[in-house]
């Protein structure tokens, strides 16, 4: 049996009926920037996030990016990061000329927590960017008190968190903006690249629909110095449609994650750890084994396709060689990327695929 990380094509076959026709729409209507499309989707998304605001644009990293200029952090300043996380979150930083600043994370759920950003904190820091990762929510209640109190803004990377809640709230407005990208494999994912923040701050949610648009509200007069980053409404049609969908299809990854966690319990791997006030969208299921390589190997063998996310972490990268971080400066991220590995947690994976992986998994662990 052959066991894909992640069936996109499926997805897409599922959804066809509904999308195509809006794609279709959108392609004859000879309006291909921005337009009613878009409008719609932001309306749509902003609603299902909780949030007053989203806003549209062509990328995750670019929103991460956005953020960081709206909420004027440039050259000097610097951002606290996660030490492990996928290295977009770093590069918007940089590209801003500031300067990432990595916290360690907790083992246990591999997030940042208030802690580990007062532990972190030095002069200069003016902001936190706080990743959602694997779709499970930091914990932002403590985060955000503790930005309050030192003085800082609060970004969320909610790439990998479409759909998912902290306190019974949706992850989309809890710091000053939440950062979105669909790439194909998220689970609000485009049929390309594409990206939003989210807001509830009309002031903010103004100055980034201004620096989407080449600084530009009028064509041909640019008020600031701005980028092009728009979401394209070809992919709007689909993710409006895909939204519709999204809460059933992240309870399918809810379920095969609950028989991952029943079924390998009494396994060697470290299973995920979910804090109690959150609730995951389950993006990815992450476990840790300290022989990764002969673990996949295995599960290989069998026909199962595994991903690690992620195998060097940012400060270990040729890109921030000149931070001169060593491993043994942030020891939890180092060891985080040799054990983590992610077993397929697709929605459209079938109960005899899941089964498949079990069996797989308890007996090559």
């Amino acid at each position: 049996m052959q066991v894909p990380f992640l069936d996109l094509k499926a997805a897409y076959d599922e959804l066809a009926p509904q999308t195509e026709p809006e794609m279709l729409e959108s392609l004859r209507s000879g309006w291909y920037i921005l337009g009613p499309q878009v409008a719609q989707f932001e309306q749509q998304f902003a609603a299902y996030c909780e949030a007053d605001h989203a806003i549209g644009v062509a990328n995750g990293l670019d929103a991460l990016r956005l953020a960081l200029v709206a909420l004027d952090i440039g050259a000097g300043d610097k951002v606290l990061v996660p030490s492990n996380t996928y290295i977009a979150t770093w590069l918007a930083v940089s590209q801003c000329g500031a300067i990432p600043v990595p916290v360690e994370p907790d083992p246990a759920t591999h997030n940042i927590t208030a802690e580990g950003i007062q532990q972190a904190m030095q002069t200069g820091v003016k902001a936190v960017i706080a990743v959602h990762l694997y779709g499970q929510p930091a914990d932002m209640t403590a985060i955000c008190a503790t930005a309050e109190a030192l003085g800082i803004r609060v970004i969320e990377d909610a790439a990998q968190a479409h759909g998912a809640r902290w306190k019974g709230k949706r992850i989309g407005a809890m710091g000053d903006v939440a950062c979105w990208s669909f790439y194909p494999g998220k689970n609000l994912g485009a049929l390309g690249d594409g990206g939003a923040l989210t807001t509830n701050c009309p002031d903010l949610a103004d100055q980034l629909r201004l620096l989407r648009n080449y600084g530009s509200r009028e064509k041909y007069k640019n008020d600031v110095p701005g980028f092009n980053s728009r979401l394209d409404p070809v992919q709007a049609c689909f993710l409006s449609v895909k939204l519709q969908v999204l809460d059933d299809w992240n309870t399918r990854r809810a379920q095969i994650a609950e028989r991952y966690l029943q079924d390998l319990q009494d396994t060697d791997l470290i299973l995920p750890h979910i804090a109690q006030d959150a609730q995951s969208a389950w993006h990815l299921f992450v476990v840790r084994h300290k022989e990764r390589s002969r673990f996949a190997a295995d599960l290989e063998s069998a026909g199962i396709q595994t991903l690690v996310h992620y195998p060097i972490p940012p400060h270990a990268q040729a890109a921030y060689a000149s931070l001169g971080l060593a491993d043994a400066d942030l020891p939890i991220a180092s060891e985080l990327a040799q054990q983590v590995i992610s077993l397929p947690i697709g929605p459209h994976l079938s109960q005899e695929q899941v089964s498949h992986v079990i069996e797989a998994a308890r007996r090559y662990s």
